[in-house]
């Protein structure tokens, strides 16, 4: 009997003390669900506070930008006054400018009519010589160049070997230029004597210089004797500084001794026929 109370109270102590053990561990299980929550929330604290940092400087960013804006808006309306302004006095200066380029290309036109009226009478005129003249000889040339009506006529023609007078047989030549020449009054002659390279003296001739002029002067009295006006002659020797080829063989040297005719306008007539023109457009 006493052994089974003894059982008894050991049994009841041993109940009495299971009671209090499980609401330890639900206390304890319930402590570590707040700690969790409490961790959770502290890290979403974190977050959103992070994330204000982020929005305040990006506020404070387009706070900039917007102060940025504003200024670059008050320039922009006050250079498009100034615009406004440049561009009236632009087109102003841009009219006057095509003003100034259309009275230019009038006046070039009326240059390029002038031009063309000289170049008609130089066309003419290398007609006359060909056909009207007769000049047809392989050691005669009738070329134009830039406007002019060069004759070029082989020295063989007219001078005998380092001589400057004028040989019998050349006063045929001679007299169907000086149809040309006195038949254009409003034209001037150019007589221009070429030599070789080949250096030249005698003793009254110094060198080629003198021998060209001298050759030049020659074919001139020829001309007054043949009835050319004198106001239309001009003298001019080249000595041997615009040769037509090579100074190496003596087909080539003989090549270059030529006296050349050049026929042109009278360089005043010329100039006075541009200035009548240019007077006419300045009238308009």
């Amino acid at each position: 009997m006493k052994k089974l109370c003894t059982l008894g109270l050991m049994s009841a102590l041993i109940l009495s003390s299971c009671g209090p053990n499980k609401e330890l561990l639900a206390a304890q299980e319930e402590l570590k669900q707040t700690k969790d929550l409490l961790n959770t929330t502290a890290l979403k604290l974190n977050v959103c506070l992070s994330d204000k940092a982020a929005a305040d400087a990006s506020l404070s960013a387009l706070r900039e930008q917007l102060k940025d804006l504003r200024k670059t808006n008050d320039a922009l309306f006050s250079s498009t006054k100034d615009m406004t302004v440049l561009t009236t006095k632009g087109a102003e200066n841009l009219e006057k400018t095509l003003e100034s380029l259309k009275e230019r290309d009038l006046k070039i036109s009326r240059l390029q009519d002038a031009v063309s009226k000289k170049d008609s009478v130089t066309l003419a005129l290398i007609s006359s010589l060909k056909k009207s003249v007769g000049i047809d000889d392989p050691d005669i040339e009738i070329n134009v160049e830039k406007g002019v009506v060069f004759i070029s006529i082989s020295d063989k023609l007219l001078f005998k070997s380092g001589s400057y007078v004028v040989t019998e047989k050349a006063k045929t030549v001679l007299g169907k230029v000086a149809k040309v020449i006195s038949d254009k009054p409003d034209f001037e002659a150019m007589i221009e004597g070429h030599t070789d390279s080949r250096t030249f003296s005698d003793g009254v001739l110094l060198d080629n210089w003198d021998l060209s002029v001298k050759r030049s002067t020659s074919i001139i009295r020829e001309l007054e004797k043949l009835g050319v006006n004198s106001a239309q002659l001009i003298a001019a020797g080249r000595s041997s500084f615009v040769p037509l080829v090579d100074n190496e063989t003596a087909e080539n040297r003989a090549k270059n001794r030529r006296t050349r005719v050049v026929v042109m306008p009278k360089i005043d007539q010329f100039y006075d026929m541009i200035e009548k023109e240019m007077k006419q457009l300045s009238g308009q």
